[in-house]
Formats: C-alpha cells, sequence, structure tokens
C-alpha cells in the first residue's frame, strides 16, 4: 500500500510516516496543498490522509480535485475538529472515513487497511497489451517488465488507448474522457500529451498516428520502419 499523507505539522507528520512505515505501509508527506496536488500529478496512491486545515489549497480543495479526476481514490480526512456537521461537510466532500486528533496510530493503520480491502473489491482489470502491462488500480504501467513513470494525465491517456484494444481513438475522444469538462477542444493538449507519453514509452515506438482520425495501440513490426512514429 502507498499512501499520500497531507499534514503541515513536520513532527506529526514525520511519526505518520515512520510509523506506517513499520506496518510495510509506504507514506509520502505533503506539508502543504500544492505539494500534495504536485504528488498526485506524479504518483499513484492506493489512499490519501488529508489535514483538512494546511496552508495553499486545503484539504478540502485537494479533495475535491480527488473527486473530479475520476480516480476513484479513497480519501481518509484527519483533522482536530469533531463536531458532527464537520464530519459530515467532510463526508459530503468525497471523504470514505474521518479521524480526528488526537489519534493511536494502529486505530490510523486499521483504516487505511480496510479502506485498501474495500477499493480492492472493485479493483478494474489489469490490461496487457503490445508488451504494456496497464494496472488502473495502482496506477502503474510496465513495457516488457520495465516500470514507465508516467504524470496523471499521461496514465489516463494511456488508459483510453489500450482500453480500445487496438482500435483507433479520435484527440476528440481522448479529449473527452481524459480531460474535465472545461478542456478547451481547440488546443494542442492531446497532441503535446501523446506526443510526452510516446517518448515515455520508448522506442520502439507503440502509439501509432492515424492521419486524419486519431491514435491507436500498434505492436512493433519487424522489417517496418515508421510504426507508431511522432507526429511530423
Amino acid at each position: 500500500m502507498r499512501v499520500l499523507i497531507l499534514e503541515d505539522e513536520p513532527y506529526l507528520a514525520d511519526a505518520i510516516r515512520d510509523g506506517l512505515r513499520l506496518e510495510a505501509i509506504a507514506a509520502d508527506v505533503a506539508g502543504d496543498g500544492d505539494a500534495a496536488l504536485a504528488l498526485l500529478g506524479v504518483h499513484g496512491y492506493d489512499i490519501a490522509v488529508l489535514d483538512r486545515d494546511v496552508p495553499g489549497p486545503t484539504g478540502d480543495e485537494v479533495a475535491r480535485r480527488i473527486v473530479a479526476s475520476g480516480s476513484g481514490l479513497p480519501i481518509l480526512m484527519l483533522t482536530a475538529a469533531d463536531r458532527l456537521d464537520d464530519k459530515a461537510s467532510g463526508f459530503g466532500l468525497g471523504a470514505d472515513d474521518y479521524l480526528t486528533k488526537p489519534f493511536e496510530l494502529q486505530e490510523l493503520v486499521l483504516r487505511l487497511r480496510a479502506l485498501d480491502r474495500r477499493r480492492a473489491h472493485n479493483r478494474p482489470p489489469v490490461r496487457e497489451i503490445a508488451g504494456l502491462r496497464v494496472d488502473p488500480f495502482r496506477r502503474e504501467v510496465h513495457r516488457d517488465g520495465r516500470y514507465v513513470g508516467l504524470t496523471r494525465k499521461q496514465f489516463a491517456v494511456l488508459e483510453v488507448l489500450v482500453a480500445a484494444e487496438g482500435g483507433v481513438v479520435s484527440a476528440e475522444e481522448l479529449l473527452r474522457r481524459a480531460w474535465d469538462e472545461n478542456a478547451d477542444p481547440f488546443t494542442n493538449a492531446v497532441r503535446i500529451t501523446v506526443s510526452a507519453l510516446r517518448k515515455r514509452l520508448g522506442e520502439p515506438w507503440l502509439i501509432a498516428t492515424v492521419t486524419g482520425v486519431g491514435y491507436r495501440i500498434e505492436a512493433p513490426q519487424a522489417g517496418r520502419d515508421g510504426a507508431g512514429a511522432p507526429d511530423a
């Protein structure tokens, strides 16, 4: 299990991180909302533990963005506020559980494991194609056994392409499924993201451009040049 801890009290954050590691739970710590969002954009987490009152974007705002992303990442709110209306507002934001300070580390561990088990029951299938192994649950990608680190947007685009099982996906469809409703359809966001994703996956290229139509996953073929070559 890999957990993101958003906590602005350094001593408490370090104590939580060290205690979780003793329980075989990997934990990354963010001291403010901006750092938490940056980590979420790079790494795949199993659970987010969010203190509501932190500098920058609050824990509430981070929770809203997690829910809006559609990742299904479970959220445990961690706060000193223990009134019923505070808890109700936290659950209203999309939190899956709530723990008030002060708390025993073992209770946090128990709640994290319960959330992880609950999520495992709804675990999406691992998809494999052309040497790629995409695990949506752990947000991990491997190519021929090699781990490939992707940003959240690159992973979202790859998920759509892999789910098409070699079929062509238009730029408009990628924009609709991998971006939010505020995305500008006239930007080069799709082309730029696909280009960066292609480079992350490495050669021989796996993402082919079908001119005037869209993109698809295409297994490299011996003796064939240009399969999945970058856009001109």
